[in-house]
């Protein structure tokens, strides 16, 4: 299930406009959840290998240059992948990143995540 959810966007309709790089962030943007089960089906290569078809896929539909990206968002417990016509240390996250082009430690992470989308907290008495 969820390596034909990562393998959507190569079919998928996609906004590149880069005069507004938000837009194409609404439209371009996938998240890929899966339960602790499904998870533990599947290895780091076999979802690092889909991602890349979809790379090559995305590349002979682009016809102008783009960056497709992917991160584990450890707050909702999914991994996210997007298209941005921004280049890598462009791209509109709201925090600091830092780009790599090593999928691999990403996958994985995720992969391994034992709460996916839970957060912790702690009652604080004023």
């Amino acid at each position: 299930m969820l390596l034909n959810s990562i393998a959507e966007p190569a079919t998928e309709e996609y906004l590149v406009e880069p005069s507004d790089p938000l837009a194409e962030s609404r439209q371009n943007t996938w998240h890929l959840g899966a339960s602790a089960e499904q998870r533990a089906g599947l290895t780091v290569e076999q979802v690092v290998a889909v991602f890349e078809a979809v790379v090559r896929a995305l590349g002979r539909r682009s016809g102008t240059p783009s960056t497709f990206y992917v991160w584990h968002d450890q707050q909702v417990g999914a991994l996210k992948s997007s298209l941005s016509s921004l280049g890598p240390g462009e791209l509109l996250f709201g925090a600091e990143y830092v780009p790599t082009r090593e999928l691999a430690p990403i996958v994985e992470e995720f992969l391994a995540d034992p709460g996916p989308g839970f957060v912790a907290w702690s009652a604080i008495a004023p």
